[in-house]
């Protein structure tokens, strides 16, 4: 009988589709040269489309050059913190480039956040500069005064539309509230003023590493604080080239349909940086519901897709999918949480293409994991898939974090390879915790098989996932804790059909206070991202606990499941 394989010895690269190399011969080059390097060779052809409205690599180039001028008037420089708060627009991917030609860091924002949480991100990072949309510029006016932010640039959905798009948004615009006023203040510049009127100067640029830091990418935390992951230009630039040692079949010649968010790690990889590095086109949705994708679709006719499960599951629940022909889609990317079999099955044959599943995380920039897709590869349905060129991974005992568990069965997913970050800004402590002995701890428990495929049995323990954004229960409790009527309150994750998961809170009140679920949902509209408020309340009199007092959410959550018929 042979010997079981260990961790050491790589089972997975047996299963590497043929061309994929277990190291990568990386090139000495940042996400600024790669924007260079395309440009030279495409210099006409449509790196973004917005509504219509196409934006050629040279013209980005340009844009990104003269917006670089601007922040460089600003004061920016090297190292100087830069905020963005943008959904998938052009401006959003000019000012990312533009702050990296600079040798600063962008510090990359969730637009359906609450002031709360801003708060805590920009000061954190530092930032000095905010770049916004106009439907959020006067709150970030109001919030301006308590960060250390001093300009403040304003982008219009309708600044990049094409003709006749361009002539009647001015009139429609605020009807569908795609627009909005934006009230008198200092140091306020709009987006397209400061374009025309700065001219690129090559003199602002500054030569990047492998060693500078790119970004701040904020993730929850378990503990209510959100912590910057402290990304590299090392980090991002050979994340991409992982990917294209990964998938050797792909080309410059790939329409890209970018709804994943770029403010998110995987959406900012997968498709932004991905798009800039080989050449692409991409075709911008900036608010990715099923309508808006399915017409992007029928419009553009992509052929390359990298979705969370919630958007496949939405494009074939809409009533118009028997109207929109999909056969040019031939590659089609998946993560953040598993996809249904079924709908795998059902997209595939809508599509010339597979759908390949993979795995990461925020302090990875992000994949670690793909499943093979070459011809004669091994796809295996439930797993996350191989580790990708130059990751090694081990799963240890979630006990001690140290001693490797034996092949097959569970334990903490361990990483190590040139995508993980270099730690937590100003969090000592967590990155000690996270980054320990040189290993990426991702706190989800998982096993792998003799083949060298993973699976993930369960994730973090109390995170839960919604829609493709992470939420973690804490940030909910701290919320409800400021609550005067309330003593206690624990969240959970429970089944939702469309959106994976959804959160429920248990509360137990004051004595002698009364309240209704309706009441506490709705406290949550000014103090949380609204994919984070609850869908359910559940009053208790007292809440399971340990002998030391902490809150068994385990109990709660188990008890939610038999309720609702899961094991």
């Amino acid at each position: 009988m042979p010997a079981k394989p260990t961790y050491q010895d790589k089972p997975w690269l047996k299963h590497y589709q043929a061309g994929v190399p277990e190291i990568p011969k990386y090139v000495d080059m940042c996400l600024p040269d790669f924007l260079d390097r395309t440009t030279d060779r495409f210099p006409h052809k449509t790196a973004f489309e917005f509504q219509g409205f196409k934006l050629t690599y040279t013209q980005l180039k340009d844009m990104v050059d003269r917006f670089a001028t601007c922040l460089h008037r600003f004061g920016v420089r090297k190292n100087d913190s830069v905020a963005l708060l943008l959904p998938n627009t052009i401006h959003c991917v000019a000012a990312y480039y533009a702050v990296h030609r600079l040798g600063a860091i962008a510090v990359m924002n969730n637009p359906l956040y609450s002031d709360r949480e801003l708060h805590h991100q920009l000061n954190d990072s530092s930032a000095k500069v905010l770049i916004t949309v106009d439907l959020l510029a006067n709150r970030m006016i109001d919030l301006r005064p308590r960060t250390k932010i001093k300009q403040i640039v304003v982008c219009g959905i309708g600044d990049y539309l094409p003709f006749p798009k361009s002539l009647l948004f001015p009139l429609v615009g605020k009807k569908k509230g795609l627009m909005a006023d934006v009230k008198p203040a200092e140091e306020l510049y709009r987006w397209k003023a400061l374009i025309a009127q700065s001219s690129p100067d090559p003199a602002v640029r500054v030569k990047v590493t492998f060693d500078d830091v790119a970004m701040y990418q904020y993730t929850g935390g378990t503990t209510g604080v959100s912590k910057g992951a402290i990304l590299t230009h090392g980090n991002l630039s050979k994340q991409l080239q992982q990917i294209a040692a990964w998938f050797p079949h792909i080309d410059e010649n790939n329409v890209a349909l970018g709804a994943l968010p770029f403010f998110h790690v995987f959406g900012l990889t997968n498709v932004m940086n991905a798009t800039i590095y080989y050449g692409w086109t991409a075709v911008l949705v900036p608010k990715p519901q099923p309508p808006q994708l399915i017409e992007a679709i029928k419009k553009s006719k992509p052929t390359f897709a990298a979705l969370v499960p919630t958007m496949y599951i939405g494009i074939l629940q809409d009533p118009a999918i028997g109207t929109v022909d999909m056969s040019s889609i031939d590659n089609m990317f998946s993560g953040s949480a598993p996809l249904p079999v079924e709908v795998i099955k059902e997209f595939e044959t809508r599509t010339k293409g597979i759908i390949v599943e993979g795995y990461g995380l925020t302090e990875s920039s992000p994949t670690t994991h793909i499943n093979p897709c070459g011809a004669g590869s091994l796809r295996k349905v439930g797993s996350i898939g191989l580790p990708i060129s130059d990751t090694l991974c081990r799963i240890v005992d979630v006990n001690d974090g140290k001693t490797d568990v034996p092949v097959g069965e569970t334990g903490e997913l361990l990483i190590k390879g040139p995508q993980v970050m270099r730690g937590y800004l100003n969090r000592p402590e967590a990155t000690a915790e996270t980054l320990a002995d040189g290993w990426l701890h991702t706190g989800d428990i998982a096993k792998m098989d003799d083949d060298g495929y993973f699976y993930i049995i369960d994730r973090k323990k109390d995170m839960v996932i919604s829609g493709g954004y992470n939420i973690y229960p804490r940030d909910i409790e701290e919320v409800y804790f400021e609550h005067p009527k309330v003593v206690e309150a624990t969240a959970i994750g429970i089944p939702h059909p469309s959106r994976g998961e959804a959160v429920k809170v248990f509360i137990v009140l004051k004595e002698g206070q009364t309240a209704t679920a309706e009441e506490m949902i709705n406290y949550c509209a000014d103090k949380l991202a609204k994919y984070k408020w609850p869908t359910e309340i559940e009053f208790r009199k007292e809440l399971p606990k340990t002998n030391v007092g902490k809150v068994l959410r385990k109990d709660l959550k188990d008890e939610e499941m038999k309720k609702r018929g899961n094991k």
